[in-house]
């Protein structure tokens, strides 16, 4: 059992999570990147429905069709596909109504997690400014064709992703704290994932540049401290290896943070040094 601070001990939910982080950095960002697309997805669909059938409880007696209830649908967003509550809309005659937004998420090539990594990309290297511009200057409300269908969705999703990578820390405790370098975009980008005393884990930031620039990691721990970040308890902080990760953490997060390095990539590194025929065993040795 691992020590945080004075007679502060990790519940075992924790423990759990620290065991499970192979890729949960990635993992996490993606999943989160996809989490937020769904709920501008719904948001958009909602905008063309109130468009083609008018808003909720206003009696309207010219409306040409009426709302009709919700039915799971499937959406693919990130190369995945994940369900949806889509909700129908019907003619005066009984005609089904397509909604544009939820017919354009049905092309498997509209937004690709290649597509979704340069969103996530582009976020690190602006530091959230641009993210952060208003949605819906140059862009229709309600967006008919499919390429305007996708602008609106890349743009409200990259602000809504910007606001809540830049949202505050203080209301939650993090008693640990993963720092991971991850491939985004054929970029390196460094992600800051927090670990809840349940054992949630939750992406509390990304930068641009790799866990070795020790400037890097020093301007996203800044960050953190800066939105709220509490470390008065005692914090445990995980990190690869890289000597500017230690350095960082000790500069910014001070005698507060316990530093232990990541056993997953401790042992990918001992595996990386041996010939293929003893990786498998000394594989199970390790674990």
């Amino acid at each position: 059992m691992l020590e945080v601070g004075k007679q502060q001990w990790l519940p075992l939910q924790v423990q759990v999570s620290l065991h499970d982080l192979m890729g949960a950095a990635k993992e996490g960002l993606l999943a989160l990147a996809v989490a937020v697309g769904l709920d501008v997805l719904r948001s958009m669909m909602e905008a063309e429905v109130t468009a083609i059938v008018g808003p909720k409880g206003k009696h309207n007696p010219n409306r040409k069709a009426f709302r009709h209830g919700t039915e799971e649908g499937r959406v693919v967003l990130g190369g995945r596909k994940v369900p949806i509550q889509r909700p129908r809309v019907r003619t005066k005659d009984g005609q089904e109504v397509r909604l544009s937004s939820y017919e354009a998420f049905q092309d498997e090539q509209l937004l690709t997690q290649a597509a979704l990594e340069r969103m996530l990309h582009g976020l690190s290297t602006r530091r959230y400014h641009h993210g952060l511009e208003r949605v819906g200057d140059s862009l229709p409300a309600v967006a008919t064709s499919k390429s305007s269908v996708s602008r609106h969705f890349v743009a409200a999703t990259r602000k809504a992703l910007a606001e809540l990578l830049a949202r505050p820390l203080g209301d939650q405790r993090y008693l640990v704290l993963m720092l991971d370098g991850i491939e985004v975009a054929d970029h390196t980008v460094v992600v800051a994932l927090g670990i809840t005393a349940d054992g949630q884990k939750q992406i509390l930031g990304l930068w641009e540049g790799a866990t070795e620039n020790a400037a890097v990691c020093r301007a996203l721990l800044t960050d953190l401290v800066e939105r709220g970040l509490r470390v008065d308890g005692g914090i445990l902080v995980v990190i690869d290896g890289a000597k500017a990760l230690r350095a960082a953490v000790r500069d910014v997060l001070g005698a507060k943070a316990t530093v232990q390095r990541c056993q997953v990539h401790k042992k990918r590194n001992v595996l990386d040094h041996l010939p293929d025929e003893a990786r498998a065993w000394v594989g199970r040795k390790l674990d």
